[in-house]
């Protein structure tokens, strides 16, 4: 794959200026499914919540276009199976680190009674509150402005929250890859340090895969400040150390050719084992993971 130049606006600014710019991109990706006939979720909010950034981000990327967008469906598809069966199971809190303009609240049957909890950097809060203002979740949802990055705030807003609820399934959809071992592990022991936080559910990706997007998308983030980290050869197996364990394990390549949105030309690669994302080393692989506590 070739390497990606930076993207520009035509003003000359970068069009990724920093990491909260990756969420109008991503919500583009929930616009294009969602104005399918044949979709797999419906998120009425997103285009408009990407506004006209997130096109231009989504149209610089030569790799994303056409039928590239299938990562981030099976990437949907497989965290709102594992929310549902959250609910299902009688979990009362839902906590998604690093938000972003995730609109579940308001697009998902939930129970009037969940509670969940949006967390992320104050522009971003703020940007979707003004953006949803007269729309109405299904759910209790309380936003936090935090920079996670801020280790006694979010180790006291975990306190807070692990005290208000009895099974907890926390969320980090799209966060991990921006973070070093170091801090994954940080955030590991402090979300494992509430006994009411049960689950975690995670979207992680190979050594060989972090390395082909660091090819693609490499210098777009790196120019935004935020270049990719985290891509551990351990696989789940990372988790243990800090008290979780895998329970369910998502080929997102194979999830997507069983919901029908793998491109024809890698059907062939959806049929090879892939060891439940261990060990992967130079294999390119993704996927998403319910971690349980130990």
């Amino acid at each position: 794959m070739a390497e990606q130049k930076p993207i520009s606006s035509p003003a000359g600014e970068p069009l990724i200026r920093n990491i909260s710019d990756t969420a109008l991109w991503v919500a583009i990706y929930r616009a294009r499914e969602s104005e399918r006939a044949d979709a797999l979720f419906r998120d009425p909010y997103a285009r408009r919540l990407a506004g006209k950034r997130g096109e231009e981000i989504a149209k610089s990327m030569r790799f994303n276009r056409g039928s590239q967008d299938w990562p981030y469906v099976s990437r949907t598809v497989c965290f709102d199976q594992l929310i549902m069966d959250h609910v299902r199971q009688g979990g009362d809190m839902v906590i998604n680190l690093a938000a972003g303009l995730d609109t579940r609240p308001y697009c998902m049957e939930l129970p009037p009674a969940l509670k969940w909890v949006e967390v992320d950097l104050p522009a971003m809060i703020d940007y979707k509150t003004e953006i949803l203002r007269d729309e109405k979740p299904h759910c209790l949802l309380e936003r936090v402005r935090l920079d996670l990055g801020d280790v006694g705030a979010r180790q006291d807003l975990f306190r807070r929250l692990g005290s208000e609820a009895k099974n907890v399934l926390v969320l980090s959809e799209g966060l991990l890859v921006y973070l070093t071992r170091d801090e994954v592990s940080a955030l590991s022991r402090d979300l494992a340090a509430q006994a009411t936080f049960r689950n975690w559910a995670i979207d992680l990706c190979s050594p060989g895969l972090l390395k082909m997007l660091e090819k693609s998308l490499g210098r777009a983030l790196d120019q935004a400040g935020s270049p990719l980290k985290f891509g551990p050869e351990e696989g789940p197996d990372f988790f243990a150390a800090s008290g979780w364990r895998a329970v369910e394990v998502y080929s997102m390549l194979k999830t997507a050719a069983k919901i029908k949105r793998l491109p024809f030309f890698l059907r062939l690669f959806a049929l090879l084992p892939d060891r439940d994302g261990r060990n992967q080393g130079s294999r390119v692989w993704g996927g998403v993971c319910r971690l349980t506590r130990m």
